[in-house]
């Protein structure tokens, strides 16, 4: 069928047109259109042209202005429903909602047959008047839908039908009706006790959007019935404590005594207990489990912080991680309908932050699907204290998601059944085209932000109508009063049963020191080394498995020149660059049945030209990842070019690492001040989630950092940033010098995922990936191990010579064993940390304890002083020095940009830096202390 939906302007004179053509030979037209002329054809007609004929009276202009009156309610009808339960009435709406607009009146309506308005609503009606009074029933009651954007005829027309054929709304039998009110007894209940028994206690309730716990209820439902075994919820604080009690099933023993809160044995100053920190009650998750038919349905409630919607692309990331299968060689497969991701929004949030449009640009991306999110806009028409005509440029809170044609439905959260009907709609949708959903839940909010605030301050007007205004729970018992479904006394009594039951929890509290106890953490514990080397076979058989191509399969000539150049970099000689080190570490691990994922702008190729992991046929442009069919291996392997963004991508690979802990997860920056796009991410996931939440996560960042003349932009990947966040083990952070080292690290990585896994930031180079003094022999692989610190061989062949110790980090240490000034200065030693944090402490106190003619300690980098390792690594090195020894500085100066915007600056000032490094340094400290007592 043609899809009929637009009859304006120039597509009025088409139709009139064809309809002329069609009374002068019917079987000229398609079979469409002759469908759409005969359905208001008079029974009775005597031949095929006159049965087209309009009613008496009735023109045929009339007859399309019908039918576009009918398409106009189904695409605006949305206007005129009555979606704000705060509002005395439904507005009313647009001018083209009524006949009139449309050159009609009520009276040709009742002449024309109800089929000219098409579809199931037609079905069974006398006249057009019923079917469209029919189609405002649908569309403009308590309930408004937008889908029109959609560009998809196929989703269009099944949305229709589902609308309209009502299968999704059939009236719920008595059973069903009670179970709702009894719900949202307990969603009130919970609410009104806690306002209550905590009087002033911030909670943020769910009071005004309470059908938000039902329509959870329903889709959890709805998809362990269609056979999911995950649900992943992600929302912010509004309404968690109601969804953590009833839908994530947390006892209210555990929610009661967080208000009535623990007193612990005081901390003494400095100390750090062996305990997480925690996190405020309504940033809390957890974890539930269904049983739903013969199988078990796991529904989690992710933690998150008060960054609002941030925890959006971490949930979408848990759910891919739960529908990947890693298990076997290859890309792994994906099952959309194994796991359902839900994320509640708020309604000044959802518009206003953007990572909400950077989590619906992954939505249909092949790295990051997960078949459809549900989204939930939990609308309480208020941001805090501001008005949504401050907080938005666009007509609804939802409207973002239009520019992803993803369908909207706007439904009354004081109308309990449309909610649930909504749901249920919203899930279909989703399994059938696994696209995403909107169901924008236009409530209120009773209180202020939080149980503290007073909103009467800023909204007067809107409040004063929520004082009065009844709750969905009482609305809907008094629905089935009326419908004598149920008494008042049993609704009574319903609510009540939930205040006795919450009254017995509260009085069983009686240690609550003893409930909030936490587990022992792994705050302090250093981990344990693991053994990363390969057997030198082993690597030699892997490498030439990464170089064998399939069949009639042409890589480019010049690059696959330079790939085969690997085959034989596992001789004598350092040849095995950063990009072979890496491939050789991620094929080593999938044979050992790791799975390895890597993600990033660019990652196929590398920003840099340095990996080439994925290969294109240069006469198909066919894509080959030769990790992907590597014969040895046992796991999975995947490889994405990211979208150009940040925020959302580094949070959906954080949430990845966390709902697949047995795979190495990386993600790499473009260049690695990319990074500070996804600030929150770190601070909030990446560095604090397992002090928070005890959320564990192995997440890699790959962060392209270095000083080579590029200006300020591309040089630093803020190294300082992540040092001032490191603390009680929570990360590693590397800055390392060679492919062997990197080569260790990712295994070391890898390997301790099964135990601790924490997150790992590496500082990667761009100059150094093919540069020879970073290149590795077989034997620096296929032996030994990471190595924390490494000194220069004078320190072990004159140790006694030394009087002064460099010390730097990452690629540095290149332009410094490189300058001429290096061969006099043979007082100088030189040692690299290629491990910042945690910081090698004790392999340093060995290496000065070792060099007993050290008289100073000089900390290098390529950073301003008020960046890189200098302010982390200053204090720590003063206390291995003690009073003896000083530790001086060779850098940039303080700055506010981090690096110089010409190329003939910045090789200006690395000169300096390095002459000044080899060079005659400042007296020592010590001696002008000496001098200073002899002559007093």
């Amino acid at each position: 069928m043609a899809d009929l939906h637009h009859f304006t302007g120039p597509n009025q004179a088409y139709v009139l047109g064809l309809y002329d053509q069609y009374l002068q030979a019917p079987d000229s037209v398609a079979a469409d259109w002759r469908e759409f002329f005969r359905a208001f054809a008079p029974q009775d007609a005597p031949t095929a042209a006159r049965a087209a004929a309009p009613p008496a009276g009735v023109e045929l202009a009339q007859v399309v202005g019908a039918h576009e009156l009918a398409q106009a309610i189904r695409a605006r009808g949305h206007t005129a429903a009555h979606l704000d339960p705060l509002a005395a009435q439904a507005p009313a709406g647009e001018p083209g909602l009524q006949p009139q607009a449309h050159g009609i009146s009520d009276a040709v309506l009742r002449a024309l047959p109800a089929s000219i308005v098409g579809g199931p609503a037609a079905a069974g009606l006398a006249d057009a008047a019923e079917a469209i009074a029919r189609l405002r029933g649908l569309y403009a009651r308590t309930t408004g839908y937008e889908f029109e954007h959609v560009q998809a005829p196929e989703e269009r027309a099944w949305l229709r039908d589902a609308i309209e054929s009502g299968r999704y709304a059939a009236p719920l039998p008595d059973a069903t009706q009670k179970a709702l009110l009894a719900r949202l007894s307990e969603v009130e209940g919970f609410e009104r006790y806690l306002h209550r028994a905590f009087f002033g206690q911030k909670r943020f309730s769910i009071e005004g959007t309470d059908l938000l716990v039902p329509i959870l209820d329903e889709v959890v439902q709805e998809a362990g019935e269609a056979g999911a075994r995950h649900v992943l919820v992600g929302m912010a604080h509004r309404g968690r404590l109601n969804v953590l009690a009833h839908v994530l099933r947390k006892p209210y023993e555990k929610i009661l005594v967080g208000f009535q809160g623990a007193v612990t044995a005081p901390v003494s100053h400095g100390s750090n207990p062996d305990v997480p920190s925690g996190d405020v009650k309504y940033h809390m998750g957890w974890t539930t489990t269904y049983a739903v038919g013969d199988h078990q349905l796991s529904v989690t409630l992710s933690p998150n912080p008060s960054h609002l919607e941030f925890v959006g692309p971490v949930v979408v990331g848990m759910t891919r991680a739960a529908q990947d299968d890693t298990g076997r060689a290859g890309a792994p497969t994906v099952d959309p309908a194994a796991a359902l991701a839900i994320l509640v929004h708020g309604d000044a949030a959802f518009p206003g932050q953007g990572v909400v449009a950077e989590t619906f640009n992954m939505s249909g991306l092949r790295g990051y699907t997960v078949g459809g999110t549900l989204h939930v806009i939990a609308n309480n028409q208020v941001g805090f204290t501001t008005d949504p005509s401050e907080a938005r440029s666009t007509r609804y809170a939802s409207d973002l998601a239009k520019g992803f044609e993803v369908p909207v439905v706007h439904v009354n959260a004081d109308d309990a059944e449309a909610c649930l009907a909504v749901a249920r709609l919203a899930h279909a949708y989703r399994a059938r085209f696994h696209k995403d959903f909107v169901i924008d839940l236009v409530g209120y909010r009773r209180w202020g932000h939080n149980e503290g605030d007073e909103p009467l301050f800023t909204q007067p007007l809107m409040y004063e109508t929520i004082r009065q205004h009844p709750t969905a729970r009482e609305r809907y018992a008094r629905q089935l009063v009326e419908r004598g479904v149920a008494t008042q006394a049993e609704a009574d009594a319903l609510l009540q049963q939930v205040f006795e039951r919450l009254d017995r929890v509260k009085a069983s509290l009686a240690d609550a020191a003893a409930q909030l106890a936490a587990p022992p953490s792994r705050n302090g514990r250093p981990q344990a080394e693991v053994v990363t080397a390969v057997p030198a076979a082993r690597l030699r058989e892997l490498n030439e498995q990464l170089l064998l191509r399939p069949g009639g399969f042409t890589p480019n000539p010049r690059l696959e020149k330079q790939l085969e150049r690997r085959r034989d970099a596992l001789g004598g000689e350092p040849a095995v660059d950063w990009g072979h080190a890496e491939a050789l570490a991620f094929a080593s691990l999938l044979a050992e049945g790791i799975p390895v994922r890597l993600t990033g702008q660019d990652a196929e190729r590398g920003t840099f030209s340095h990996r080439h992991a994925v290969l294109s046929d240069a006469r198909t442009g066919r894509k080959l990842n030769a990790l992907a069919v590597l014969p040895a291996a046992k796991a999975s392997l995947e490889i994405h070019n990211s979208p150009l963004s940040e925020m959302a991508i580094v949070g959906f690979e954080y949430g990845y690492s966390v709902g697949d802990p047995q795979a190495l997860v990386l993600w790499e920056a473009q260049f690695g001040d990319f990074v500070n796009s996804a600030q929150v991410m770190i601070d909030q996931y990446i560095s604090a989630s397992y002090q928070k939440w005890e959320q564990t996560s192995g997440l890699v960042l790959l962060l392209p950092h270095g000083y080579e003349g590029q200006g300020p932009e591309h040089s630093s990947a803020r190294l300082e940033r992540f040092l001032q966040l490191a603390a009680e083990n929570n990360l590693r952070i590397a800055n390392c010098t060679s492919s062997a080292q990197f080569f260790h690290l990712l295994r070391r990585q890898a390997l301790h995922l099964h135990d601790e896994p924490r997150p790992l930031v590496v500082m990667t180079p761009k100059s150094l990936l093919r540069h020879p003094l970073a290149a590795s022999r077989l034997q620096d692989l296929s032996e030994g191990g990471f190595q924390h610190v490494i000194p220069e061989p004078a320190l072990a062949e004159r140790p006694a010579e030394i009087t002064r110790l460099l010390l730097c980090s990452g690629k540095l240490y290149v332009d410094l064993v490189g300058a001429p000034a290096r061969e006099a200065a043979r007082s100088v030693g030189l040692v690299r940390v290629e491990e910042l944090y945690p910081f090698p402490a004790e392999l340093l106190r060995q290496t000065l304890t070792a060099l007993p003619a050290l008289q100073e300690i000089v900390w290098v980098q390529e950073e301003p002083k008020n960046m890189g390792a200098w302010s982390f690594v200053q204090p720590r090195l003063r206390e291995l020095a003690g009073d003896a020894l000083p530790v001086r500085y060779v850098g940039r100066p303080e700055r506010a940009s981090p690096a110089e915007g010409s190329p003939d600056r910045h090789a200006a000032e690395q000169a300096r830096i390095v002459a000044e490094a080899w060079g005659d340094a400042p007296e020592p400290a010590r001696d002008a202390s000496r001098r200073k007592a002899q002559k007093a």
